[in-house]
């Protein structure tokens, strides 16, 4: 629907219009949308798209913010599909161009399909198995890996693929520090405890070992 100033720009009293029901306002009155039907084909692709379902397309842009995916049987002319970055992989990524590329062909699972904004929100990462399940029973491991990122209350370090974890400032040293800049470079190799896996949170907690690596 083409942007309006004022909604007598596309509609006028007494007009016929078909409209989703998208809710209700106070008094029982329904809260509409004729964005959703504006388009036929698009509103019958989008029904037909249920959450759960697993689709195909081709990456049509890659932005910093997620993935447009050309998907397959949706009308002419349109691009539906959408990943943010948190859907695109169990891999720690700095940019969506780490994952994909521009014509790539990706099978991705619906997370649910948009009436209103035309739109399919995919995830790829619901397709993989989590990296964390098989690392579960690492807990009381010593590892060594490179440091692939430091934050102002710690370092992340990659303990194996798609597996990273947390090691907090107050691990590092016993000195007030503010900051691990002074401490550690990332790249830098360093040996860690593994404290816990926690899967509900997808997130690893490390632990010091005495005299171990950067330390």
């Amino acid at each position: 629907m083409r942007r309006a100033e004022h909604p007598s720009e596309l509609f006028e009293i007494g007009q016929e219009i078909e409209a989703e029901e998208i809710g209700h306002w106070r008094e029982g009155q329904l809260h509409l949308s004729a964005r959703a039907c504006e388009v036929p084909a698009l509103r019958s692709f989008l029904l037909a798209t249920e959450r759960g379902r697993v689709v195909t397309g081709t990456v049509s842009e890659v932005h910093n913010f997620g993935v447009f995916v050309h998907l397959d049987g949706e009308p002419d002319g349109l691009c539906t599909g959408f990943i943010r970055v948190p859907d695109l992989t169990w891999t720690r990524i700095n940019h969506p161009s780490e994952a994909v590329e521009p014509g790539q062909r990706v099978t991705a699972e619906v997370i649910i399909a948009e009436t209103r904004s035309g739109q399919v929100m995919l995830s790829l990462k619901a397709l993989q198995e989590d990296p964390l399940i098989r690392f579960a029973d690492q807990v009381g491991r010593v590892l060594t890996g490179p440091i692939t990122k430091i934050i102002p209350f710690g370092v992340f370090v990659r303990l194996a693929p798609g597996v990273e974890g947390l090691l907090h400032l107050s691990e590092l040293t016993d000195e007030p520090v503010e900051t691990p800049d002074g401490l550690v470079d990332e790249g830098e190799l360093i040996t860690v405890r593994v404290a816990e896996v926690d899967l509900q949170r997808h997130r690893v907690r490390l632990g010091a070992v005495a005299g171990g690596g950067a330390f």
